[in-house]
């Protein structure tokens, strides 16, 4: 009987070893395990964190962008650092605000719009995912280099001696600003309308050749030769803001989120600033 109790104790010290032997082995293995997750874990969220917009690679991709005419250098320079930056390509329409509406409701297509205002946007908003501010829109009024007509603000255009051109007021929005500062300041019915544009650009162009004397232009293009801002706060009241329309056919995929993104980065906003364009705070 004693010998039988001593085998049994035996036998049940090697079981107690070997369970320990096998619970501290398990322990070790779970702490590896644990310690390899938390690295792999660690990784993932490294890489998350660097796979920032400028170094997702997005080659093989193509983001089609409307964007309005008037803003066309900064956002091409925009466009084009994008592409650079991931290998998208960019295929970007410029136009006037009511070609892009017209080819955005008969087209159905694109990630993003682009325009001079956010009123612009509401003729589409039924295909618009979401919309953020990017850039305040500023109106001047311009005028001839050394300003031979001494105009001193919007009041002096119902002077029929002043030649005045506007944009196209049923499609663009510098074009509505135009009509809407004329009839606060009651020159509508007496100004000397000579032209329209379809275009803003084309505005500074018109004085520039000396077709007229004065317009009503966004900040940003009046840089060419020939044309200079008169120095008035009467378009203060008129000043706009650049949305980034996220268009719901294509705005949902990853090259529309990583642009979405590159808008809000320093290299596009120093890119706008580099324009004359005021950040929106």
């Amino acid at each position: 009987m004693k010998k039988m109790t001593s085998r049994v104790l035996t036998f049940l010290m090697v079981g107690l070893m070997m369970s320990c032997i096998f619970l501290l082995s398990g322990c070790s293995r779970a702490e590896t395990a644990s310690t390899e997750t938390q690295e792999v874990q660690s990784t993932a969220s490294e890489t998350a964190e660097a796979k920032t917009p400028d170094t997702v690679d997005l080659n093989g991709q193509t983001l089609m962008v409307y964007c309005g005419a008037g803003m066309q250098k900064p956002f091409q320079e925009i466009a084009d650092a994008f592409q650079a930056d991931t290998g998208c390509e960019m295929n970007v329409t410029f136009a006037n605000a009511a070609q892009i509406q017209a080819q955005i409701s008969e087209a159905q297509q694109g990630a993003f719009f682009i325009a001079g205002s956010e009123e612009e946007v509401k003729p589409v908003s039924d295909y618009v995912l979401d919309s953020e501010k990017l850039v305040k829109h500023i109106p001047v009024l311009a005028v001839a280099s050394g300003n031979p007509k001494e105009i001193t603000g919007i009041a002096d255009l119902g002077n029929k001696e002043i030649v005045t051109v506007i944009g196209d007021p049923e499609a663009t929005p510098i074009g509505k600003i135009a009509m809407k500062a004329f009839e606060d300041f009651g020159v509508k019915d007496t100004v000397n309308l000579a032209a329209t544009t379809t275009t803003a650009p084309q505005l500074a162009t018109v004085i520039a050749l000396g077709e007229a004397d004065a317009a009503i232009i966004w900040k940003e293009n009046c840089d060419a030769d020939g044309v200079e801002i008169c120095e008035t706060e009467d378009m203060d009241p008129y000043i706009k803001t650049i949305p980034a329309a996220r268009l719901r056919f294509d705005g949902e995929s990853e090259a529309a989120a990583a642009f979405s993104n590159f808008l809000k980065e320093s290299k596009a906003e120093a890119i706008w600033e580099k324009y004359g364009y005021e950040l929106v705070k």
